[in-house]
């Protein structure tokens, strides 16, 4: 009997008892803030990914673009809103192993989560996570001036052969959230969630990857590349394309 009695004394333990005040009180605001809180409302592009104008991204030539014909892929994908191309800046060597490079630009207009990181998608596709860090890219062009916070990363090949298994792939990649630059998922999430009263809430994903070339190139390249693309692409989708 005393072991019995014992037993229940655990229940009104100061501790236990703030813990179930606390989940009987959020069971009690969770319907009010519910109502509380609008309904978001789908917020899209000023224009259409689509009517990105290539001759404005100088000195760089689209080589390809490229669409998802596969409907389950694009429904996992969760947008219609991407870009998927394969670019050539013409102001370097051929053999350069930034000559190439593959942006994937994703907009989602009426966002409840962060997905398709390539931390996921990458791995998912058959590829090795080798290394991971945090950058930030230094963007400059005449009065557009911009230090964004994001992500490199590095892959490697998990199929069999001699070349396969030395392949690698750079790829750098950030979040456009509500006006603001984010360098992880996480970081996305927060911002998205700072304001959970406004009425629209968007994302997009810039992603950059060099697996065009032969050769790899090492951070600090991969790094400058992305920033010099930026600088011409970005003021491009600030002025003309995300929301205000």
């Amino acid at each position: 009997m005393s072991n019995a009695r014992y037993d229940i004394r655990v229940f009104f333990q100061p501790a236990f008892l703030i813990c179930v005040a606390v989940l009987v009180a959020a069971e009690i605001v969770r319907p009010i803030v519910g109502a509380v809180i609008p309904e978001k409302e789908p917020l899209p592009l000023k224009k259409s990914l689509d009517l990105l104008d290539q001759e404005q991204l100088a000195p760089y030539e689209v080589v390809s673009k490229e669409k998802i014909e596969n409907e389950e892929i694009l429904k996992e994908l969760g947008t219609e809103e991407y870009i998927q191309w394969i670019l050539e800046d013409t102001e370097v060597l051929d053999d350069s192993p930034v000559k190439s490079l593959f942006l994937f630009i994703t907009y989602y207009e009426l966002p409840d989560r962060v997905p398709h990181v390539p931390e996921e998608c990458r791995v998912g596709a058959g590829w090795q996570e080798l290394a991971s860090d945090s950058v930030t890219f230094e963007v400059s062009r005449g009065d557009f001036q911009r230090k964004i916070p994001g992500r490199y990363l590095v892959f490697g090949s998990t199929k069999g052969g001699l070349w396969q298994s030395a392949a690698k792939l750079p790829v750098l990649y950030f979040f456009r959230v509500n006006g603001v630059y984010a360098g992880s998922r996480d970081e996305a999430r927060i911002a998205l969630n700072k304001n959970l009263f406004r009425k629209h809430s968007y994302f997009c994903k810039v992603e950059l990857a060099f697996n065009q070339a032969l050769a790899t190139p090492d951070k600090q390249e991969a790094v400058r590349a992305g920033e010099k693309l930026l600088a011409v692409i970005l003021p491009i989708l600030e002025a003309e394309y995300w929301p205000d």
